[in-house]
């Protein structure tokens, strides 16, 4: 084996094991065996690779506004399922389902559904008939 190809097989290696160690499991974050439903208006939506968030203001029992971080897939996951930075704007009332935080402190979901008061928009599409009350 040359030099060449030494270094490149290298280079190969320490390539998959970054981007290995920089892929976390959602199980580890998530209670992924709970759903749970938060309603509010769109704060934030950041639509970036290698997740995207939702951040969401939502009022809590006390009536105090809270703000929820929800992790969604890829830029490129969802640009292929036909949503992009235009699909949300600050100020949509939506109703998210997902898989909660291990920290409840944390305000944070995993995002499985979403949908938007205004116009009905759902997400995933295979959800459409999906009751979300």
């Amino acid at each position: 084996m040359n030099m060449r190809m030494l270094l490149a097989l290298i280079a190969g290696v320490s390539a998959v094991s970054v981007a290995a160690y920089g892929h976390h499991s959602f199980p580890a974050t998530y209670d992924v065996d709970t759903e749970i439903n938060v309603e509010g208006e769109l704060a934030a939506f950041m639509y970036r690779n290698p997740h995207s968030f939702v951040h969401l203001n939502v009022m809590n029992d006390d009536g105090d506004t809270e703000r929820w971080a929800v992790e969604w897939g890829a830029a490129t996951f969802l640009g292929r399922q036909g949503i992009t930075r235009a699909t949300f704007r600050p100020g949509d009332k939506v109703i998210i389902t997902g898989n909660p935080g291990r920290n409840p402190e944390d305000l944070r979901l995993r995002m499985r559904y979403i949908e938007r008061l205004s116009d009905g928009f759902r997400w995933p599409e295979e959800h459409q008939d999906r009751d979300f009350d």
